[in-house]
């Protein structure tokens, strides 16, 4: 297992690696999304209670699932960072970031959506609503960290401290509804509450989300690496032969 890591250290190797898992992964995810969207927003049957608003879960649901996901794996790449001094770790956070920016972008958006139908406003400062904002700037703030600095070691290391210190909003999340009075529902347990006819999409619509993330977060690594490599001999290769091409 470790050997197996440590071969994902080197730079070329992982490079290769993600540009054969990209296509597939692609097309899965893509497979998956379609399926759960189409299911959810045109098959599904309406909510007794909240009719047809409610099929906006069917996006905001997954991208808020991921939105704390995707952090708390950019917390555990940072941590290996920063602890193993491996700088694919550091590259993985900043692949990871602007993806969970735009899907925490996208949870506040349809979250601000369906409650309006619900709550009657389109926002109020829910311990729920607040705390996903603040990893919307958490998100945000990593982005701009890592791109402050000329020296990629250490924009590595202060965006990778930024991210552990963030991780405190993880749990404050999750568990808002029950901490605090809230506007916000209760977690949801899918697999006693929710009919199987709406079940089913939603799950197909998370696992979409999930295959979109590992998609587009292995476009960037590779697109990041190239920049980090771009001096070395096997990223000329690369560079030259896609001259020939074209």
């Amino acid at each position: 297992m470790w050997k197996f890591l440590h071969q994902l250290a080197k730079p070329e190797r992982l490079y290769r690696l993600c540009g054969r898992i990209v296509p597939l992964l692609a097309v899965v995810s893509i497979v998956m999304l379609l399926v759960g969207v189409i299911w959810g927003f045109v098959w599904a049957p309406a909510d007794y209670q909240q009719g047809q608003s409610y099929r906006i879960m069917y996006i905001h649901v997954p991208a808020a699932i991921w939105s704390m996901g995707i952090y708390a794996w950019m917390a555990i790449a940072a941590f290996i960072g920063l602890v193993w001094q491996i700088k694919m770790a550091d590259l993985a956070v900043a692949a990871m970031a602007p993806v969970g920016a735009v899907y925490t972008f996208i949870a506040l958006v349809t979250g601000s959506a369906w409650g309006k139908p619900m709550w009657g406003t389109w926002w109020i400062w829910d311990a729920r609503l607040t705390s996903e904002l603040v990893l919307l700037f958490l998100y945000v703030g990593v982005i701009a960290l890592y791109n402050a600095f000329d020296d990629r070691r250490l924009a590595g290391r202060a965006a990778g401290i930024l991210v552990l210190v963030g991780v405190v909003n993880l749990p404050i999340i999750h568990f808002s509804v029950e901490w605090w009075n809230t506007l916000h529902q209760g977690s949801t347990n899918m697999q006693k509450s929710i009919d199987p006819s709406m079940r089913m999409p939603l799950r197909w619509a998370i696992f979409g989300f999930l295959g979109l993330f590992g998609t587009l977060t292995l476009m960037r690594l590779r697109t990041l690496i190239l920049m980090q490599d771009r001096r070395r001999p096997w990223v000329e290769e690369i560079a030259n032969k896609g001259r020939s091409l074209s």
